[in-house]
């Protein structure tokens, strides 16, 4: 029988988000995305992901922008998101959530990392 899906990533839950801004919880890795095209972004996203989760991490911080208009937001800023929930990346993605503003607010994402003796 083969071993069931990881679930789908959710929310970072509000108390974890506490923790992550007032620095309770350590931020253990950060990838800025600026200037990068999708698919380059998607491909530096997925690599970088993996590799902190074999490193043991537990909480990155995905900096997209906000892009030019506040209304639209940036391209990145509305595909990494799906690209989070995407079904290659559920082995590694437990949850992710909006920034605090010092970590980079609108423009940037917590990813809560899933260990890596979990979920395969």
């Amino acid at each position: 029988m083969a071993p069931k899906p990881p679930p789908r990533p959710i929310d970072i839950d509000p108390r974890t988000f506490v923790k992550i801004k007032r620095g309770r919880i350590d931020v253990d890795a950060k990838l800025d995305l600026h200037g990068l095209r999708q698919a380059e972004a998607q491909r530096s996203l997925t690599a970088f992901l993996r590799r902190c989760q074999a490193n043991g991490a537990r909480i990155a911080i995905i900096v997209t922008g906000k892009g030019l208009t506040r209304d639209e937001g940036g391209v990145l800023r509305r595909v990494v998101p799906m690209w989070l929930e995407a079904p290659n990346l559920r082995d590694v993605v437990v949850g992710f959530g909006e920034a605090a503003r010092h970590h980079g607010g609108e423009g940037a994402l917590y990813v809560r990392i899933r260990r890596a003796d979990r979920g395969r």
